[in-house]
């Protein structure tokens, strides 16, 4: 079971996006690494084709988990996160700042 996950509100713990939030587009677990929209943007140079048009374009590159915190869903700060089994035996991801639980 994984920390962060697709669809997560995640917060940018170091480097040139520091303190920016946003959400998981994507996470690549082989790679420890994550795709977070609006976050870590590269400019990258595209030759045009018969469907896309050529030109600079900007893309999210992948962060690595290391740098990412998943936030807190009562103030939005960033957390760890733990797991907690319930008693109907299913097992919930669990913020350390607050206690909440952060899948429904």
């Amino acid at each position: 079971m994984q920390k962060i996950r697709k669809g997560d509100k995640v917060v940018v713990l170091t480097g040139k996006d520091k303190g920016r939030s946003g959400e998981v587009v994507k996470v690549m677990p082989k790679e420890d690494k994550a795709v977070v929209r609006g976050v870590n943007l590269v400019r990258r140079h595209q030759k045009q084709s018969a469907q896309t048009e050529g030109g600079i374009i900007s893309m999210e590159a992948p962060i690595h988990l290391s740098n990412l915190a998943v936030a807190d869903p009562k103030d939005g700060k960033p957390t760890r996160v733990g797991f907690q089994v319930q008693k109907d035996g299913k097992k919930v991801r669990v913020a350390k700042r607050s206690g909440e639980t952060i899948d429904g």
